[in-house]
């Protein structure tokens, strides 16, 4: 069943995934990291021993679930196709981007927007970079951006990530590997339930084509506002469980919402994500959707996100959010370490370098 053809099915395939992301933070994910694939690439790559920082270790079933469902839906459709071959060391690297990225402004752009469905000021605020930086994508389109052409490879080449995360999942699941005793790596639903809720988020964010870089390039490109609806109806959703469990906060400092208020830094974080996300052909979602697929070029851009995580933690690149001292009870302002705003810098020079020195034309 294609879920793309209507706006009304790209609806309730947003509502399905809202209402997914809904049942995993009652359960027990960090409310306002009810479903962020950079928090919790971050996390696995945490529980593999990519970084060292004791309270985000855990592997996340929801991603691997993510993977294996959109791959199941892609089998049993007829949709499923293992291709290779564009560009695989960019794509690596716009992989690292995309989640250095979202650890400064602390979210991917699934979390941004269930952020603002809470209220999060800030993640309003990080909506604007967003934007402008899929527009600089879709800026770089117009003017013969391409990373190649991916080709039919062996079937088995797309499902090694599936079976590698499959296997990353049995590991888990017999305690072989980290696991936070505190800290937001100590906050999640269920194994099994997480691992439900990944499998039915990807196979329906598979069949409704979701991305929400997508959805603004789209909009941007050709004026076509169809993926935006399932990016609404996750929205909505999102909105009506805070209301209803009390965690609508309309404010920029709160603490236990896991965010800063470096309004620079977020719009920023969130520019070099849209601008990666355009380059690269998805955001951190449609990356793992399309990996899930059958795509080794999707794939690649994967293990750059676990790469990145890794980095990110390790140089000290990630931001802290706002939280109250345990010992004093002060409110503590989140902020952005002085080497995660170096390294948004970069990132953001390294896309404009990818985006203008990659043209169609060279292939010709």
């Amino acid at each position: 069943m294609n879920l793309s053809d209507s706006k009304k099915k790209l609806a309730l395939a947003g509502i399905v995934c809202g209402l997914v992301a809904a049942c995993l933070a009652y359960f027990g994910n960090p409310a306002n990291m009810a479903f962020c694939i950079a928090c919790f690439i971050r996390d696995t790559a945490g529980a593999l021993g990519f970084h060292s920082a004791e309270n985000v270790q855990y592997v996340r079933p929801e991603v691997i679930g993510l993977v294996l469902g959109a791959f199941l839906a892609s089998v049993v459709t007829k949709e499923y196709r293992s291709t290779a071959g564009s560009s695989p060391m960019v794509r690596f690297v716009l992989g690292m981007i995309l989640v250095i990225g979202s650890l400064v402004f602390l979210g991917c752009p699934l979390r941004m927007i269930i952020r603002m469905s809470a209220g999060d000021l800030n993640a309003w605020v990080a909506l604007i970079g967003f934007v402008l930086g899929v527009g600089t994508g879709v800026f770089a389109l117009k003017k013969g951006f391409s990373l190649g052409r991916a080709h039919t490879a062996n079937r088995m080449n797309g499902i090694v990530l599936p079976i590698l995360l499959a296997g990353v999942l049995v590991l888990a699941m017999a305690a072989l590997l980290k696991s936070s005793e505190s800290g937001p790596g100590s906050m999640h639903a269920p194994v099994l339930m997480s691992l439900a809720g990944g499998l039915i988020f990807g196979a329906f964010a598979q069949k409704a084509r979701m991305c929400f870089a997508g959805s603004i390039r789209d909009v941007v490109l050709m004026k076509n506002f169809d993926l935006l609806t399932v990016i609404g109806g996750l929205f909505v959703v999102m909105l009506v469980f805070n209301i209803a469990t009390g965690k609508f906060i309309p404010a920029f400092d709160t603490p236990g919402v896991i965010a800063h208020s470096e309004h620079l830094w977020n719009i920023l974080g969130m520019y070099s994500v849209g601008f990666a996300a355009v380059l690269a052909g998805g955001c951190p979602l449609r990356q793992l959707i399309l990996a899930g697929q059958g795509s080794s070029d999707s794939a690649v851009t994967v293990i750059g996100m676990f790469a990145g995580a890794g980095l990110a933690h390790n140089l000290g690149l990630a931001a802290s959010g706002t939280a109250a001292d345990a010992a004093t009870g002060e409110i503590v302002a989140g902020s952005v370490p002085l080497n995660g705003k170096i390294a948004v810098i970069i990132c953001i020079a390294v896309c404009f370098v990818i985006a203008f020195l990659n043209k169609r034309t060279e292939g010709k």
